[in-house]
């Protein structure tokens, strides 16, 4: 059965689950400047795999194949290093700044769609990725004028670094997403990478504190659920259509590190966003698409 397909439930779970990405980023730089960002991926990593087991086993969709596994597995380990190194950087990066420096991602992402997914890039996607390109620049002029400590320039590279491997992990995000169910794409992502990280996890990942605990569960329960509804969406909208949508993430982080860490939003920050907003608008606005089978809800 065909039936014609809107992108309006995709966009908004995927602005929905990106809103809830960047809160969780603000709760897991808390977590991470107690007891460090490989801790505390690793510790979330448990956390979350204790949540969505239940989730998991009550959908019934059974062990994965084996093209699935291999699948699940790879994303779990670029997740794994891309959030370490992304979380890092956020110990010694101001939240928006480390958002926006993540922005390179989608960029990489729409290329990257192309080559391995065989998806056609269209014009408004590339213009509207340049335009809020633009608006990173604009915001990153007014970041890192005057000296740099080393440990900001640690900071910034390891964001930089993250952000090749997010755009990597969009992409298998994609292929992840039109194999296995939301339950079974969150369950194995943290269950592999609390197994990844565990390989250092005696070295690095000291058991945390009450209060640590109390944050790495709540941004366990996050990332779960954010998880859920970016599989959901990429199951049904093609990754160019989404990716541009990650930009959106510099509004919330704007509002947690204002909130949570007292960083300033200045007006070139702002008009920054404006254009980053304007890019994502311009590349994903679609009438609609051509049919395609009828997913389940």
């Amino acid at each position: 059965m065909q039936a014609p397909r809107t992108l309006l439930m995709p966009i908004l779970a995927t602005m929905l689950g990106l809103g809830l990405f960047s809160i969780m980023d603000g709760v897991m730089k808390a977590a991470s400047i107690m007891v460090g960002a490989y801790a505390a991926m690793f510790w979330r990593g448990l956390a979350g795999s204790v949540i969505m087991a239940p989730l998991w086993l009550r959908s019934r969709q059974g062990w994965p194949a084996r093209a699935t596994m291999k699948v699940h597995i790879l994303r779990g380990v670029v997740a794994a290093c891309m959030a370490t190194l992304f979380f890092y950087g956020l110990v010694h990066t101001p939240l928006a700044e480390g958002i926006a420096l993540s922005f390179i991602a989608p960029l990489i992402a729409l290329y990257l769609a192309a080559v391995m997914l065989g998806e056609k890039i269209e014009a408004a996607a590339i213009a509207g990725s340049v335009l809020a390109l633009i608006g990173v620049a604009v915001i990153g002029l007014g970041k890192f004028e005057g000296q740099i400590d080393a440990n900001a320039v640690k900071g910034l590279i390891a964001i930089l670094v993250s952000a090749v491997l997010y755009a990597w992990n969009l992409v298998l995000q994609r292929q992840q997403a039109q194999l296995a169910g939301p339950e079974e794409v969150a369950f194995f992502q943290t269950l592999v990478s609390f197994l990844f990280l565990g390989i250092g996890a005696w070295w690095w990942a000291p058991w945390p504190s009450a209060a640590a605990w109390g944050l790495i569960v709540i941004s366990a329960a996050m990332s779960t659920v954010s998880l859920m509804l970016l599989s959901w969406a990429y199951a049904r909208a093609e990754a160019q259509v989404l990716v541009p949508l990650e930009y959106t993430a510099f509004l919330w982080a704007a509002v947690v590190g204002w909130i949570a860490f007292a960083e300033p939003v200045t007006l070139q920050t702002v008009c920054g966003v404006v254009l980053i907003v304007a890019g994502c608008l311009y590349a994903t606005w679609r009438k609609t698409d051509a049919p395609r089978p009828e997913l389940p809800n």
